[in-house]
């Protein structure tokens, strides 16, 4: 089969299974979902409630390097479903959170269908954030300082960082964690973060990279080391910079 056409059939057989899989997406609270401290906060009255940031650029924005598609899908389908699933678990289970930090503080406690999609719900309000249309010219300021301190240089931090995202087993993400003032290097499973109580290396994050199959596939197939390579290009260090300060 030709590369083009290949390509067309796992952009079709996508579609159709996330589209059955998830529905139509549910409406969200226009309201940004803080991701770098300030929780969200529910009222007395109502229970804790996700929501999802807005993209903040076209899907197009971040091509050649991250693809209009993919970034579509993610966002409108993949995304929306962890919004819907994690409000929707809150409510039937009764929880009763006052935060994000919070509901991750209890995350060993929590159903599957809580964790899970809690996690994918802050996780990619968290990870959208990290990304920045144009060519990233790297970290500067405070945050390099502060990998150069940990890591040795700038080079090392990302042959590391992109070396703990490759070699993620199956779906997940990698991280850069704050862990009072030394910066760490980790990787979770599935929708885990550096927030929960039960994680291995816990710490602030600071910077996230989605490793899950649906983030890159129909660009890159399997060739997550191009994905990688190519995600460098759009990571958004004003925002890093912020989440360190």
């Amino acid at each position: 089969m030709k590369t083009n056409s290949r390509r067309k059939f796992i952009e079709n057989t996508l579609k159709a299974t996330v589209i059955a899989t998830i529905g139509v997406p549910a409406i969200l609270n226009s309201a940004s979902a803080s991701v770098t401290g300030n929780h969200h906060l529910a009222n007395a009255d109502e229970p804790l409630k996700f929501t999802q940031v807005p993209l903040g650029f076209d899907y197009k924005a971040l091509e050649p390097h991250i693809d209009a598609l993919t970034m579509e899908i993610h966002y409108t389908k993949h995304h929306t479903a962890y919004i819907k699933n994690v409000n929707e678990a809150i409510i039937a289970e009764k929880l009763t959170f006052s935060s994000e930090k919070n509901f991750f503080d209890n995350a060993s406690k929590l159903s599957a269908k809580a964790r899970n999609n809690g996690g994918g719900a802050w996780n990619h309000n968290f990870f959208w954030q990290s990304l920045k249309p144009g060519i990233s010219t790297g970290p500067d300021g405070k945050v390099k300082d502060a990998i150069i301190s940990s890591f040795g240089s700038v080079d090392k931090f990302k042959e590391l960082f992109s070396q703990a995202a490759l070699t993620r087993f199956g779906s997940g993400w990698a991280w850069l964690v704050n862990d009072n003032g030394t910066l760490k290097i980790t990787s979770t499973a599935n929708q885990d973060n550096p927030l929960f109580n039960n994680a291995e290396v816990k710490g602030t994050p600071l910077l996230a990279l989605d490793v899950w199959e649906h983030a890159y596939y129909l660009k890159y197939q399997n060739k997550r080391n191009d994905y990688i390579a190519g995600w460098w290009n759009v990571v958004n260090w004003d925002e890093v910079n912020k989440r360190l300060a």
